[in-house]
């Protein structure tokens, strides 16, 4: 049984790390001919700020799935895919629990591998502040491959 879907959690603090979850869905994902699926968690005020920024046409039907493909980091990363030829589906969704809803759409996508990018954190940090990294990999259904941005 062979990878089917491929989940590529991105958000706002991914600029760093673009090509590298870039270059690990393509290396992930290719090889079985796997669907990625772009997955973009948005905070209550930070959807508003999108929809608003994003100036949509007063009669178009604005969701978290349309917001999430006009987002810049995404729109990268599937310009990539698009040049790699491999099939990808960009989802959105609105929650204040990032990781939670993270770990929700990989069991609604039936996801084999979930890619979450993070940064390196203190124990203390991860104590006190909370890691959706973290939430993701204790909690996902499926194996997780955590991408850190470059350091060089």
């Amino acid at each position: 049984m062979g990878l089917e879907t491929v989940l590529v959690a991105v958000d706002a603090t991914d600029a760093g790390r673009v090509d590298r979850l870039i270059e690990e869905a393509i290396d992930v994902a290719e090889p079985s001919g796997a669907t990625v699926v772009l997955a973009h968690v948005f905070s209550e005020e930070e959807y508003a700020e999108n929809r608003e920024r994003l100036d949509f046409a007063r009669d178009s039907e604005v969701t978290p799935d349309v917001v999430a493909r006009r987002h810049t980091a995404l729109r990268e990363i599937a310009k990539a895919f698009e040049e790699a030829d491999l099939d990808y589906e960009v989802r959105g969704t609105v929650s204040e629990k990032r990781g939670e809803a993270i770990v929700e759409m990989a069991d609604e996508v039936g996801a084999d591998r979930v890619l979450v990018g993070g940064r390196k954190r203190s124990p203390a940090g991860k104590a006190v502040f909370g890691s959706t990294a973290q939430e993701v990999l204790l909690s996902s259904p499926c194996p997780v491959t955590f991408v850190r941005e470059d350091t060089e």
